[in-house]
């Protein structure tokens, strides 16, 4: 299973599960990430931090470090 942070630019994935514990988990739940959404990576900076994503019509910046507990299919 891959993490968000491994998706290359301009493709769709769905969530498979959230990695993570507390304050963490529910930071990346409160942003509308939850198991089971389609989430589109429009860009990333050029050095990976931070992901630009498109998450139910909203655009989103998300850390590179909150991207690698967000494991997609």
């Amino acid at each position: 299973m891959k993490t968000l942070r491994e998706i290359p630019c301009g493709n769709k994935v769905r969530v498979a599960s959230l990695a993570g514990e507390g304050a963490v988990k529910r930071r990346i739940m409160d942003m509308g990430i939850t198991k089971g959404v389609e989430v589109f990576v429009r860009k990333t900076a050029p050095f990976g931090d931070p992901i630009e994503v498109t998450v139910r019509g909203y655009e989103l910046s998300i850390r590179k470090a909150d991207a690698e507990m967000i494991m997609v299919e």
